[in-house]
């Protein structure tokens, strides 16, 4: 087996290169009999999709324009792409198995260092199918979130690729480190980013808080599918209003 998530040993180091990279990628988690069957649907849910478009800071915040304007604080990026959401999700979608099964939550447990995880209470967010067009890209940003857990489906054409720089802030002591964030935006970082090698079929644990990190824009007509399977520290947590009607453009 290519991943014993339920052997301990595994899943120490597992964890060990999650704490040191603040990424972990498991190459070929999902087969490619599974991997066809899950474009397929996703490719049947397309035309669902919710497409959204927003400006923002790296922080996810509005621009404050009393901020000089190579202030990180100030500066806007742009973030583009397709959402589906958990409700329209097939009940019987092989996402919902890996998403429920009790092994790879308790797996999950384990190498983030959590006691349990939780489905959102929203019907929208606990499994979202993304989808970048052509153009479509994340701008630089850090996550509100601890960490991601995402499955890539399609690759496309070119770009989309996920690049981050670790530990460009500290969030925990509230030490946002705009100078070297302005730089990063200004095309000169202090250390380059890293590409992470997520192929089709892979599974993807990620600390984005942290990290400074986005999605390059796509070239070509191949769109860039990816699921993200999420989860609370908490039960009955919902995601904001405001996120829900921005990502999805309903509340339920």
């Amino acid at each position: 087996m290519a991943h014993p998530l339920a052997d301990h040993d595994y899943r120490a180091q597992c964890r060990a290169v999650l704490d040191r990279d603040g990424a972990l990628v498991l190459s070929g988690f999902l087969h490619a009999p599974a991997v066809e069957q899950l474009v397929a649907e996703a490719e049947a849910l397309g035309h669902l999709a919710f497409h959204s478009g927003q400006t923002h800071t790296v922080y996810l915040e509005t621009a404050d324009p009393s901020l000089p304007t190579t202030d990180a604080r100030s500066r806007e990026v742009v973030s583009t792409k397709g959402a589906v959401t958990t409700d329209q999700v097939p009940g019987a979608s092989p996402l919902r198995t890996v998403y429920d099964a009790p092994v790879f939550r308790s797996f999950l447990c384990e190498v983030l260092g959590e006691d349990a995880l939780y489905e959102y209470a929203d019907p929208l967010s606990s499994i979202n199918v993304n989808y970048f067009l052509e153009g479509q890209e994340l701008g630089w940003h850090f996550d509100n979130s601890s960490f991601a857990v995402t499955l890539l489906l399609q690759s496309p054409d070119g770009g989309g690729a996920f690049e981050y720089i670790d530990s460009m802030r500290n969030a925990e002591r509230n030490e946002h480190n705009v100078h070297g964030v302005a730089a990063v935006l200004d095309g000169r970082p202090e250390r380059p980013p890293t590409a992470l090698d997520q192929r089709p079929g892979d599974l993807a644990l990620f600390r984005g808080r942290n990290a400074l990190h986005r999605v390059t824009p796509v070239v070509g007509d191949r769109t860039r599918i990816l699921v993200v399977l999420a989860y609370n520290t908490e039960p009955g947590l919902s995601l904001s209003e405001h996120a829900r009607i921005t990502f999805f453009g309903r509340l339920g």
